[in-house]
Parts: structure tokens; C-alpha cells; sequence
């Protein structure tokens, strides 16, 4: 009865991870669909703790270890969750999938030391049918598991340094080939020690170390601009190698669990690099945004225009149609909230207003969907790229704010810029353009923007939140 249960419960988390996964595609849905897979992983883990069984019928022991160990993660979890701002919200996800990494690490290191503890007592392990059998699969799957949940864990906690300003872009000499040997050395160590007839310690601590060194060297000259691609490539990192710790125990809500992170963190990879119209390899390899960042479009000049924010206030209200572009200057201002209600202000006035969403902009995928989602913008305004490129042509105003790379022209025309290639919000198509900035410094990929100098463009310079704040005053008494 109790194994059945234990099925169910199983089954009910399965479920739950890929109804939430599914509605976690849509903005109006996404936080009913977190909600549902928040259930199933309680389910499930609960189901573990009071339904599960060894091979021997006794159940799951020092409870209270594992209980205080949910409490406390609960409680610390909580806390960061609600203090945390929207600017950090891509800090708090690099640290937590971090944490993910470092439990598939530790579930490695713990079934290594079970199996040496089956070789070091001969009588112990003949004992157990079919041990010698298993022993090479299980060892290849632990190292699978430590050699990922390493490299994400320590890739993951240099990610989040550099979101968070702690850490700087850094560049060693032939970094890639340092990078690539450490990679080989670690998969020629971890095939011998598997392939071999001794279980060494100093050998799988040496993967280990080596692989965290990795994980450090991997992020350490990725820009700023390419860390969306990396935080959905560590992600689907460590739902790989919690799919390992799945395959280990059995348990297949974890191992499904991990196969959906897994898969779903590498297609997010991949669209996030035909957004940036990069492959992956260039992602890794080309420190795009980093300290050796290209030149082009440096050599842009031209006269700004500036306008105030009265000018503003009532060029968009006698507009039919406004346009706002977010970026990361959003976010560092917190002003989503007043960006709202100058919407609101506008569509009383009968003017259209819609919201162009590129992928990468922010710092994380998804960042301005979830930035605006929390001043309860409808979502039917948020549009991605594709959507809403053909409107820029009959758009009367574009108002642009924090954002640089992502509506830059240099992307289409310049040749010898570091995002050529790159698809971007055609926000020069429209009839007026308003560039909301602190000054006119560069974006990640460190080149200067030729929409500030293009003859429809005023720059509106200040905070994003003050300045909005302004010209929803100014709105409100004109």
C-alpha cells in the first residue's frame, strides 16, 4: 500500500513539472504554472520521506536532520525571496541554481564514499547480487554527476559575482586553451578511474577540484552581455546533474525533474544565442562584452538632441500610438511601477501603448517580463520581437529606457561591430524616438549607439525613475 502511495505521489510531481513547465511559456500563466510545480515537489517530497522504503523495509531515518534541514532552507529561502530587488533578481537565480549544482555535487561524493565503503569490506559486498555488475554504470554516472554539478555550482557562484559587481570580466592568457585542457584532463582521469580496477580517493577529489576550476575559468571572461546565454546554460547544467542523482536512487521524480530542467534550460540556451545571432561555441569562446570586446562603432559622432520632460509629457499625449522599450536601466531605477502609470495616464488620453520586449534585454531571460509583470502590466502588452518589429513603422513615439544594444542600428549596418548580425527592435523605423538614459555611456558590448545622434532622436537624460515620475506629473496637469 505504502509502495503505491509512494508511486502516486511520484506520479502527482511529474505531472506537476511539466503542467507548471508548460504554463511557465506563457506571462499570464507563469506564476499559477510555478505554483502547480511548488505542489508537486511537495508531493513528492513528502511522498520520500514518509512512503519510502529500502531494500531491507525500513523507512527514511534521522528525520529530525532532514526536517531542520527543510525548515531552514525553507525559512532562509523565503527571507532572500522577499527582500530580494528586481535588479537582483539575476543574482538571486545564479545563487540558487548554484545551489542546485553544489546538492548534485555532494550526492556524487556521498555515493563514491558508499562505494568505497562496499570494496573496503569484501564479505559486505559479495553479499549484494549483482553489485559487481553495477559498480562501473553507477561510477559512471556519479562522475557525470560530480564533473556538471561542479563545474555548476562554481560557474554559477562567478556568475553571480559578476551580476553583482563583485567580479570583474578577467582574461588569462590562452584562456581557451587552458580551459580546454582542463576539460580533457578531467575526462581522461574520470575514464581511467572508471575504466580501472581501484577506486582512488585522490583521484576523484582531483576531478573534483579540477572541475570546480573549470566551472571558475568557464564564466570568468564571459561579458555582460552574454550572461543570459550563460545562466540557461548552467542552468540546464545542473537539471543534468540532478537528473544523475535521479538515476542513482531510483527516484524517478527527481530523474524527470532534472530531464526538464536539463532540456529546457538548453533550448532556452539556444534561442537566447539565435536572439544574439551567435552560436554557442562563439558565446563561450568570444568574450562578447568583455574586456576584448570589439572596437566597431566606436568611431560613431554626431549632435544630440535633448528634450525635457514637459516636451515629452505632451508629445506622447497627443500620439496615437507609444511604444516603450525596457532595459536594464529600468530595472536599476525600480521605476516599473511609475512606467505603469504613465501607461495608464497615456491610454486615458486614447493614445495606444504597447511594451517591445527583447529577449536578451536585462540580464537574465525572461528579466523585463518579470520586472513589468510586477507592476501588473497586462501581458498582452508585453510583445516579443517578432511581434512587434512591423509595428515601429507606425509607431508614433519610441520611448526607450535603459536599454542600448538591443535597439542599436550598428547591429544591421556596421560590419565590424561586436553584435553585427544581432536582431534588434527596429525602434529607428518610428516617427519620433526618446532615449531615457543616466548619460550617454555604452551598453555591454562597450561600443557607442548610433540611435542617439539620428535626427528623430531627443535624449531624456536622468534616473528612469525620477524622469518617469515627472512626466507622469506632467501628464497630470497638463
Amino acid at each position: 500500500m505504502e509502495n503505491n502511495l509512494l508511486v502516486l505521489s511520484y506520479l502527482i510531481g511529474s505531472l506537476s513539472f511539466i503542467i507548471g513547465l508548460k504554463m511557465l511559456g506563457k506571462p499570464d500563466s507563469a506564476r499559477k504554472g510555478n505554483l502547480i510545480a511548488a505542489f508537486g515537489m511537495a508531493v513528492a517530497i513528502l511522498g520520500t520521506i514518509f512512503l519510502y522504503k529500502s531494500t531491507d523495509g525500513t523507512h527514511l531515518r534521522n528525520l529530525e536532520w532532514i526536517f531542520g534541514a527543510l525548515i531552514l532552507g525553507s525559512v532562509v529561502g523565503t527571507v532572500i525571496a522577499k527582500r530580494v530587488q528586481m535588479t537582483a533578481m539575476p543574482q538571486m537565480v545564479s545563487l540558487f541554481n548554484g545551489m542546485g549544482g553544489a546538492c548534485a555535487m555532494l550526492i556524487s561524493i556521498i555515493e563514491f564514499n558508499h562505494i568505497q565503503f562496499l570494496l573496503s569490506d569484501e564479505s559486505i559486498f559479495t553479499m549484494i547480487p549483482g553489485s559487481a555488475e553495477i559498480l562501473q554504470p553507477r561510477l559512471i554516472v556519479i562522475f557525470a554527476g560530480l564533473v556538471i554539478g561542479a563545474i555548476s555550482f562554481a560557474g554559477s557562484m562567478i556568475a553571480y559575482g559578476k551580476l553583482d559587481g563583485k567580479i570583474k570580466d578577467i582574461t588569462l592568457p590562452g584562456q581557451q586553451f587552458i580551459n580546454i585542457g582542463l576539460l580533457v584532463v578531467v575526462l581522461i582521469f574520470s575514464i581511467l578511474f572508471i575504466t580501472g580496477n581501484q577506486v582512488e580517493s585522490w583521484v576523484f577529489y582531483l576531478v573534483l577540484s579540477l572541475s570546480l576550476l573549470y566551472g571558475i575559468l568557464f564564466v570568468f571572461p564571459i561579458g555582460g552581455a552574454d550572461m543570459p546565454v550563460v545562466i540557461s546554460l548552467l542552468n540546464s547544467f545542473t537539471g543534468v546533474a540532478a537528473a544523475c542523482g535521479g538515476f542513482l536512487y531510483d527516484n524517478q521524480v527527481m530523474l524527470l525533474g532534472g530531464i526538464l530542467v536539463g532540456s529546457a534550460g538548453t533550448i532556452l540556451t539556444l534561442v537566447m544565442c539565435k536572439a544574439m545571432n551567435r552560436s554557442l561555441l562563439n558565446v563561450i569562446i568570444g568574450n562578447f562584452g568583455g574586456s576584448k570586446a570589439g572596437t566597431g562603432g566606436d568611431g560613431v559622432e554626431g549632435t544630440i538632441k535633448e528634450i525635457s520632460a514637459s516636451d515629452t509629457a505632451m508629445l506622447m499625449k497627443y500620439s496615437k500610438k507609444v511604444i516603450v522599450v525596457p532595459g536594464y536601466g529600468l530595472a536599476v531605477a525600480q521605476a516599473q511601477h511609475a512606467c505603469h502609470e504613465l501607461e495608464e495616464l497615456l491610454e486615458k488620453e486614447g493614445v495606444e501603448v504597447k511594451y517591445a520586449i527583447h529577449p536578451v534585454a536585462g540580464r537574465m531571460p525572461g528579466h523585463m517580463n518579470v520586472l513589468l509583470a510586477e507592476s501588473n502590466v497586462p501581458y498582452d502588452k508585453l510583445l516579443e520581437m517578432e511581434e512587434i518589429n512591423p509595428e515601429f513603422a507606425s509607431t508614433d513615439v519610441v520611448l526607450v529606457i535603459g536599454a542600448n544594444d538591443v535597439v542599436n542600428p550598428a547591429a544591421r549596418s556596421d560590419k565590424d561591430s561586436p553584435i553585427y548580425g544581432m536582431p534588434i527592435l527596429d525602434v529607428d523605423n518610428a516617427q519620433q524616438i526618446i532615449i531615457m538614459k543616466r548619460s550617454m555611456g555604452k551598453g555591454y558590448a562597450g561600443i557607442q549607439n548610433a540611435l542617439f545622434f539620428d535626427p528623430k532622436t531627443s535624449m531624456l537624460f536622468g534616473d528612469a525613475k525620477k524622469t518617469l515620475t515627472s512626466l507622469v506629473t506632467e501628464l497630470k496637469n497638463s
